[in-house]
């Protein structure tokens, strides 16, 4: 039983087979043997919110716990909307605007709108 090819998101040869899925247990991606145009093949990274649904520029999206920012006696309220989001490289994958503060945020701590 041979490993399936590497995967298509983080290029990794880490994968596995579970029935007629390929799956990357480093970055949990998961494909069939026709594997489709990915992002990743466009050069562009797929961002997720907490609950798996995939963000896109412009959407807006609710905070789901609170935040303090550092650097600053700010904290963010859970619940706390940001309309218009983008989506940037890096650690902290959206760009946003809460309360007309500029902020840095990463995807798993909101959910889209």
């Amino acid at each position: 039983m041979s490993n399936p090819a590497a995967c298509p998101v983080c290029t990794l040869e880490n994968t596995y087979r579970d029935g007629e899925m390929n799956i990357c247990p480093d970055c949990g991606h998961e494909w069939g043997d026709a594997v489709e145009a990915s992002p990743a093949d466009e050069g562009s990274k797929v961002v997720r919110d907490a609950n798996g649904q995939v963000l896109v520029d412009g959407d807006s999206v609710i905070l789901v716990k609170d935040l303090k920012v550092k650097g600053s006696s700010i904290t963010l309220k859970k619940g706390a909307k940001a309309k218009g989001i983008r989506l940037v490289d890096g650690d902290h994958d959206v760009d946003c605007k809460i309360d007309g503060v500029s902020l840095m945020l990463k995807s798993e701590f909101l959910k889209k709108a």
